[in-house]
Formats: structure tokens, C-alpha cells, sequence
């Protein structure tokens, strides 16, 4: 059973914490990690793309630009082909829905898959507390740099924390995230994740 440090904002040691294997331990399921993150993405996606498709979608092409035969160019029976500029496009996009569905349990899997492979790497750090007394950038800097956090910091919260939110928002790469809204592209774009006791108690429940 896997055990991290807890430490304050001091970056010292105050305590430890138990891991739950089932969360935690697991095996990393790549193919899981990479349909949820295209999930994700696609959902993203506004699908609003759209060209002319038809013939009947775009004016004009009812008269044949020039007779049948003894021209001595190819013969064409309307200006709106597909081979003319100004024709209509054929395949051409047209508005859908990119969105797919994971099933409930492959996402919580993705999410283990995640965060058994940050534990790996020692990219999982458990501070005691991460109220800030104001929600000043300044404090949010000198946080990172007491623990020794990179620029990509990823803070998981039990709940609402405006002073280090409201903190950390002129920091485009450090973000703040509750436990309820955990996904896989976040923990991945992120290089630290942040926990405190709590959340990660939460986190544990959440995904068992």
C-alpha cells in the first residue's frame, strides 16, 4: 500500500498519507486514457462546419455554357459542376454532433490509469492546507515556489476555494480543479497534481 508525505506550506513534514490500492495501484490502461481524452476533445468541438453539397443548394447552372459539340472544348452541361469554380462541393462538411459517449466505468479506469501513472513518476504531492489568507497572485507564486511546484500545477480541492482560484488566474498554466470535476486531459496537461487530505479522500471515494 502506497504512503505520501504530507507537508505544509512550509514544505515540511506534518504527516503521511495511505493510498488506496484500487485507486491508485492499478494497471494503466493506455487505450482507455486515449478514448477518453478524444472524448473529451470531440466534445469540444462545435460541429457548425458547413459548405454547398448539392447542385440544388446554389443558384443558377441551368443553361449549358456552349453547345454540344464543334467547339473544340470538352463539353459541359452546367457552370455549377464540381470541376467549375463557383460549382457545388461534393463530401463537403456539414453540421453534426462529434460527441461520443465512454461508459461510466471505462472513464473512472482512465482516471486510475492517470493517476496510478503520476504516483509512478512522483508527480503527486499532498499538502495539509492550501487556504491563502488573500487572493493574491503573489501568494499564489510564493506557494509554488515554497513547495517546489512547476508552472504546470494542477490543485485538487474537496471544495470551493475562491482565494486560491481567484490567486492563481493570472497563472495560465497552474489551475484549480474540485474533485467532482476530475478528468483525464487535466491531470494530464498538468506536470504536478496538488492534493490536500481531504480531496484526496474524496478523490478515493469517488473512484472506488
Amino acid at each position: 500500500m502506497a504512503e505520501l508525505e504530507i507537508v505544509n506550506t512550509e514544505n515540511k513534514k506534518v504527516g503521511t498519507a495511505t493510498l488506496s490500492p484500487e485507486v491508485f495501484e492499478g494497471p494503466v490502461r493506455e487505450h482507455l486514457v486515449q478514448q477518453y481524452v478524444v472524448m473529451q476533445l470531440a466534445t469540444k468541438r462545435s460541429g457548425t462546419a458547413s459548405t454547398i453539397e448539392n447542385r440544388g443548394d446554389i443558384s443558377g447552372g441551368g443553361k449549358k455554357p456552349w453547345r454540344q459539340k464543334g467547339t473544340g472544348r470538352a463539353r459541359h452541361g452546367s457552370t455549377r459542376s464540381t470541376i467549375w469554380r463557383g460549382g457545388m462541393t461534393v463530401f463537403g462538411p456539414r453540421p453534426r454532433a462529434y460527441t461520443h459517449k465512454l461508459s461510466k466505468k471505462s472513464r473512472k479506469l482512465a482516471i486510475r490509469s492517470v493517476l496510478a501513472e503520476r504516483l509512478q513518476s512522483n508527480n503527486i504531492q499532498v499538502v495539509e492546507s492550501l487556504n491563502l489568507e488573500e487572493p493574491k497572485t503573489k501568494q499564489a507564486l510564493a506557494l509554488l515556489g515554497k513547495l517546489g511546484l512547476p508552472e504546470k500545477t494542477l490543485f485538487l480541492v474537496a471544495e470551493k476555494n475562491p482565494n486560491l482560484e481567484l490567486a492563481v488566474r493570472n497563472l495560465p498554466q497552474v489551475n484549480v480543479l474540485s474533485v467532482e470535476g476530475v478528468n483525464v486531459f487535466d491531470l494530464l496537461v498538468h506536470q504536478k497534481i496538488v492534493c490536500t487530505p481531504d480531496s484526496l479522500k474524496k478523490l478515493e471515494e469517488r473512484l472506488s
